[in-house]
């Protein structure tokens, strides 16, 4: 069957309360960082202009237009409180070969690693992945924070579905020390990911405040996930997941109860086919 991608424009409990026990394969999520201010992303294009505050290839100037901007509130003042149900609902829904994981930043991670341990068991937890990156700002007051924390653990832990073979492989960062063979076919990843963010200027962008890249979402939904799949992803944001899992032959459901994420993800997979949005949001009072 072709992979299919629901979109739920809804409160995320009250969709994950609809689901089946065992009915999904993988749960990404990357819920918000509760980072204690707004998030926010202007959007930028640039234009060809001798004047212009850039320079280009060939000494050619540009100048740069804010095109839009989009952000949202980022505190909680009970943050488990709030993710507590969802990450229990989410253990309910994952297949026994399920594995879920959940992107988190420094300011949390250790909190939400303990409540983890509660729901799924402390023998179900199986990684904790560092995504690294160097971009952006850099404060001299402390080593420059850059890096994620995604939390993985499995429904069971000994029959979780985990493929070395479908990952995707990496350069060896001495490939002199393992011979010609070993370096043409890569090395898996460990647990620490080295990967760019997502442009401000590249084709992959979305405008969304907080978008995370294409080839970490796809780089885990090839492992932790069987082909003909389904992945679920309750704080979809701007879509990424989906992508994935279609571009992967996984099917997916994603929901988000905010209006510019459901307008950025009907642009962002509008060329996919059999994507379908179910529900519409409850009618405010």
């Amino acid at each position: 069957m072709a992979p299919r991608c629901e979109i739920h424009h809804a409160d995320n409990l009250e969709v994950l309360a609809g689901m089946g026990d065992g009915s999904v394969d993988l749960v990404y999520v990357d819920p918000p960082f509760n980072t204690g201010k707004a998030q926010t992303r202007t959007r930028l294009k640039t234009v060809a202009d001798a004047t212009g505050d850039r320079q280009g290839f060939g000494g050619r100037r540009y100048r740069t237009e804010r095109v839009g901007q989009s952000s949202f509130d980022d505190r909680f003042d009970d943050y488990l409180g709030f993710l507590r149900p969802r990450l229990e609902e989410a253990h309910r829904v994952l297949a026994a070969s399920g594995t879920l994981y959940v992107h988190l930043d420094y300011r949390e991670v250790h909190y939400v690693k303990v409540m983890l341990d509660g729901i799924f068991g402390r023998e179900c937890f199986l990684n904790e992945v560092i995504w690294a990156y160097d971009y952006g700002a850099r404060t001299k007051r402390r080593w420059p924070p850059k890096h994620d924390n995604i939390l993985v653990y499995v429904r069971d832990p000994d029959r979780y579905y985990f493929s070395t073979d479908d990952a995707d492989r990496i350069p060896y960062m001495a490939p002199g020390l393992v011979g010609p063979e070993k370096a043409a076919r890569g090395k898996l990843p460990t647990d620490t990911w080295w990967h760019t963010i997502v442009s401000p200027t590249g084709k992959e962008k979305t405008g969304y405040p907080t978008q995370k890249p294409l080839g970490i979402l796809r780089r885990l939904v090839r492992a932790s996930s069987p082909p003909g799949g389904l992945v679920l992803d309750f704080f979809a944001g701007s879509g990424t997941t989906g992508e994935a899992a279609l571009l992967e032959g996984r099917s997916a459901v994603l929901v988000d109860e905010s209006d510019a994420a459901i307008a950025v993800m009907r642009r962002r997979l509008a060329g996919y086919p059999d994507v379908t949005f179910p529900r519409a949001p409850r009618q405010r009072r």
